[in-house]
C-alpha cells in the first residue's frame, strides 16, 4: 500500500500481512505487463491525446531524431511506486513557446513563468496519461511535481535504465521530443 508515496509496508508497525502480499501480487502483475508498459504506441496515444484534448490540435510523430536547439526548455516529471523513472519532455524555447501560447490563448515570444509551468503541466499530463494506458501502473504509481529546465547545453542520464521509450513529434511545424525512462519495476 501506498502512503504519500511511501509503502506503509516499508513503515514498522503499518503495513500488515495482506497489504505486503497485495503488493508483492502487484507487483508480479506489473513484471508480468512490461511488454504493455514499455509498448511505444502507448507513448504516440498518450502524445495525441493531450495535445487534441489540451490545445486543441494535432501533433506528427517524426521519425528524424532533432538537432539540439540552442535554448532549449526540459520539463521531467518521475515516477514513484512499483515503477521508478521519467518522463521527460524536451523542445527548443520557440517550440515551448508556441504550445504555451495554444495553451494559454495568449502572445508569448519569451520564456517565461508562464511558459515553465505550461511546459511542465503538458509533462504532467503526457505522463499521467501514459502510466493510465496499464491499470497496474495506473493504480500504483505515483507522479511527481514537474522540474523545468531551460538554457543551452545540458543533459539528463540515468544510469542503466531497464527500458527507454524516446520519440520525436512536430507540433504545428515545431520539433519536440517525448522520453519515458524507467529505471526499476518494483
Amino acid at each position: 500500500m501506498l502512503m504519500n508515496g511511501v509503502r506503509t509496508s516499508a513503515i514498522p508497525g503499518k503495513g500488515s500481512i495482506e497489504d505486503v502480499s497485495k503488493e508483492k501480487c502487484m507487483s508480479q502483475s506489473l513484471r508480468d505487463s512490461v511488454h504493455l508498459v514499455s509498448d511505444p504506441s502507448n507513448l504516440d496515444s498518450s502524445v495525441k491525446e493531450v495535445f487534441h484534448l489540451m490545445l486543441g490540435c494535432e501533433c506528427e510523430q517524426s521519425n528524424a531524431q532533432h538537432l539540439q536547439p540552442k535554448e532549449s526548455v526540459t520539463a521531467v516529471v518521475g515516477f514513484g511506486g512499483l515503477l521508478s523513472g521519467a518522463c521527460v519532455f524536451r523542445s527548443s524555447s520557440h517550440t515551448a513557446c508556441k504550445i504555451a501560447a495554444q495553451l494559454t490563448g495568449s502572445e508569448i515570444s519569451e520564456v517565461d513563468d508562464t511558459v515553465k509551468d505550461a511546459i511542465g503541466e503538458i509533462c504532467n499530463m503526457l505522463a499521467g496519461a501514459w502510466k493510465s494506458k496499464v491499470p497496474e501502473l495506473a493504480a500504483n504509481c505515483g507522479l511527481s511535481v514537474p522540474a523545468v529546465i531551460t538554457g543551452r547545453d545540458y543533459n539528463i542520464h540515468v544510469q542503466s535504465p531497464e527500458f527507454r521509450l524516446f520519440h520525436s513529434y512536430f507540433f504545428d511545424g515545431s520539433p519536440f521530443d517525448v522520453t519515458i525512462i524507467c529505471d526499476g519495476i518494483h
